[in-house]
This record gives structure tokens, C-alpha cells and sequence, in this order.
């Protein structure tokens, strides 16, 4: 089994769009880390082909004050596995991120 040729033109094209979205879901994640999106409002647009994509571990460290210790404890206590995108959450974990997120913003209200 080996990869698709593709024509340089192909090739130009896919690199393209796979720097678009590394753009999009860095903006998204400083986006997040300067308080312009809350991560209720982000998990409302997963079903968008940039946040679906994104690593829950990479979202929730992009929140001010959680680093890879606390999301990582997040992440356990929920049951999402490390390489985790928002797109793929079951029902129960999504339910669960979502608890979290009100949960976290009703303390930086406070």
C-alpha cells in the first residue's frame, strides 16, 4: 500500500490548505488564551472542519492557567485519551468537557 502520486499542482494545493488550518487553529487557540472565546462557545462550533480537527489536550492548555499537568487530569477524569480531537468525542465525553467548561467559566467570572 503506498501513498497517492500526486501532480505538483495537487501537491502545491494540499499545502496550501494544510497551512490554512494550522493558521486557523493557532488563531483559535490565542483566541482562547486571551479570553476573546470561551471554550463553551468553541465546543458549539465542532462540527466546523478547524475546531473538529483540534486536540482536546492542545485546546484545553491554550486556556489561561491550565498547562499539561491540570489538562491531563482533565482529561483523565472525563476518560478522553490524549490524542483526542473535539470532532471525535462520544456523547458522554462531550457532555462532560462542556460541564467543564461552564464550570471553569463561572470561576473566572467570580
Amino acid at each position: 500500500m503506498s501513498l497517492p502520486k500526486l501532480t505538483p499542482e495537487e501537491r502545491r494545493l494540499a499545502l496550501e490548505k494544510a497551512q490554512r488550518l494550522r493558521k486557523e487553529r493557532s488563531e483559535i487557540r490565542r483566541q482562547l488564551k486571551d479570553g476573546k472565546l470561551t471554550l463553551s462557545e468553541l465546543l458549539e462550533k465542532e462540527s466546523d472542519e478547524v475546531v473538529g480537527r483540534m486536540r482536546v489536550d492542545h485546546v484545553l492548555q491554550s486556556l489561561p492557567s491550565i498547562g499539561k499537568k491540570i489538562s491531563g487530569r482533565i482529561m483523565d477524569e472525563i476518560g478522553i485519551a490524549a490524542s483526542k480531537r473535539l470532532g471525535g468525542l462520544s456523547s458522554r465525553q462531550r457532555t462532560e468537557l462542556a460541564a467543564f467548561a461552564q464550570r471553569f467559566e463561572e470561576k473566572k467570572e467570580a
